[in-house]
């Protein structure tokens, strides 16, 4: 069956891909490019009008974000160098139906949700607490609802 006829696989694809193209090598990788976001030279990547845009709603809603403490790099780490390759892999294998997949699925499900979790128990509690966590709750909401939706896809039979 083609993906197009596959509307929940399809969903993941796209999920996946916004992750691996924007997220992952384009948000994380101006986390890890730039220590201070308050004094910084504008490197090679990502570019000026990406690196304005995440640094705007940095400054506007997220206080974690451009806080940077130790703990979140660590996130965004385990984001660049597991997530990433996984989203590629996945992409690949929910296109050509691969059941390899469910084992690095389900891995990234738990993964995602336990750091999603504390990522916003920070942005709610923590030193570095959002101003509008309504707002940064709803944004990190696929965040929480993809890996959940991603447990209960690996667990049908067949793919």
């Amino acid at each position: 069956m083609p993906l197009r006829r596959r509307p929940v696989d399809l969903l993941f694809v796209v999920f996946f891909v916004i992750n691996l193209c924007f997220v992952t090598y384009i948000v994380d990788i101006e986390q890890l490019m730039i220590a201070d976001p308050a004094h910084f030279t504008q490197p090679l990547w990502p570019p000026a009008p990406l690196l304005d845009l995440i640094h705007w709603y940095g400054d506007t809603y997220d206080p974690l974000l451009m806080a940077r403490p130790p703990w979140w790099k660590a996130t965004i780490w385990i984001d660049v160098l597991l997530f990433g390759p996984f989203y590629l892999a996945a992409v690949y294998a929910f296109v050509r139906r691969r059941t390899w997949i469910r084992v690095p699925a389900l891995v990234w499900s738990g993964m995602m949700l336990s750091n999603v979790l504390i990522i916003l128990m920070e942005e709610r509690y923590g030193p570095h607490a959002t101003p509008d966590f309504g707002f940064v709750l709803a944004v990190n909401l696929p965040w929480l609802l993809m890996p959940v939706a991603m447990i209960i896809r690996m667990r049908k039979e067949p793919w």
